[in-house]
């Protein structure tokens, strides 16, 4: 898994470029703003740089400061970067514009679908998180795991899991959460301040949405388009997505849920989630996206309606 080769490489530069994808979530953030506390209490120096900010939902997280969007740094001196929770560079967005040839670049994954596309590489796909990953490397690396560093871990943990519930949680999770609970996480604050902070405003409105989900194939599949009309009603710090997905991972019929989201009038973001046998991570890699067999996403350059009469027919085959 090339924990040496990372260790060694830790070991040997003294300035670091740390990024993640786009749209982080809290694995994403969780793992950059992690990686670079701990480079940190080793005397490095590190520039977290993300092409979109910290989601306001995440904010509470500790050292979310250091997050530095890539269209307010126009160069960045390091020597090597770390690149955290990506299948594949495209992910990182502009900051990949930002990386220099001859530069070492370090992959830390778990997606299954990633592409290995660092000079050196830890992808770890039985992980459930890039934070479990990155717990591991911390013990063997001897790093103190601090309060702000267990929170950090926590809340990507937490997330990526379904607060324990996925199929990715394993032993080890819950061994990693125990150890960070007793390092003062409270899991009950972190839940709260993810998960129960809607506004009224957006409840209704996601009820209004709601309404618009489609039950295709028997019920086997769940379907919803929605709009940049339909995103701008809803306030920065509700993800409308991750809620439906919530919401509709509790019918019993559905095997495979789809979102079409529309990025513009010729772009189209898919995500998928699947609560049976269908691997969606082979769908989106298909089209140059990727995931895991439960969660995975795509980007395709047609139209919302075009997108939905490639992608649904896919589906429906693979359910058979």
């Amino acid at each position: 898994m090339n924990k040496n080769a990372v260790i060694k490489a830790v070991n040997s530069h003294k300035r670091f470029l740390i990024s993640t994808h786009v749209n982080p979530d809290a694995d994403a953030i969780g793992s950059a703003l992690a990686m670079a506390v701990a480079l940190k209490s080793m005397g490095k120096t590190v520039v977290v740089l993300n092409e979109d900010a910290v989601p306001e939902w995440l904010s509470f997280l500790p050292k979310t400061e250091w997050f530095k969007m890539s269209k307010d740094v126009r160069d960045v001196v390091y020597d090597a970067a770390i690149v955290l929770d990506c299948g594949d560079l495209s992910r990182v967005g502009s900051v990949r514009g930002l990386l220099r040839t001859g530069k070492p670049v370090i992959n830390i994954d778990h997606h299954k679908t990633n592409d290995h596309f660092g000079d050196i590489n830890l992808v770890v796909p039985k992980s459930s998180s890039t934070v479990e990953v990155l717990y591991g490397l911390f013990k063997d690396m001897k790093i103190g795991l601090s309060k702000d560093l267990a929170v950090l871990l926590y809340a990507g943990l937490m997330t990526d899991t379904g607060s324990f519930r996925y199929d990715c949680t394993s032993m080890l999770s819950h061994q990693m959460a125990g150890e960070l609970i007793g390092l003062g996480v409270k899991p009950q604050d972190i839940y709260t301040q993810i998960y129960d902070v809607v506004s009224i405003k957006d409840l209704k409105q996601f009820m209004s949405v709601s309404t618009q989900v489609e039950f295709l194939s028997g019920g086997r599949v769940a379907c919803l388009e929605l709009r940049q009309t339909d995103l701008k009603k809803f306030s920065d710090s509700f993800d409308v997505r991750d809620k439906m997905f919530g919401l509709l991972r509790s019918a019993k019929e559905v095997g495979v849920i789809v979102i079409f989201n529309e990025v513009g009038k010729t772009r189209t973001r898919v995500n998928f989630r699947s609560k049976g046998s269908v691997d969606v991570s082979l769908l989106a890699a298909r089209f140059q996206g990727g995931g895991h067999a439960k969660a995975s996403g795509c980007t395709l350059d047609l139209s919302l309606k075009e997108t939905r009469k490639v992608i649904l027919p896919l589906i429906i085959k693979e359910l058979g």
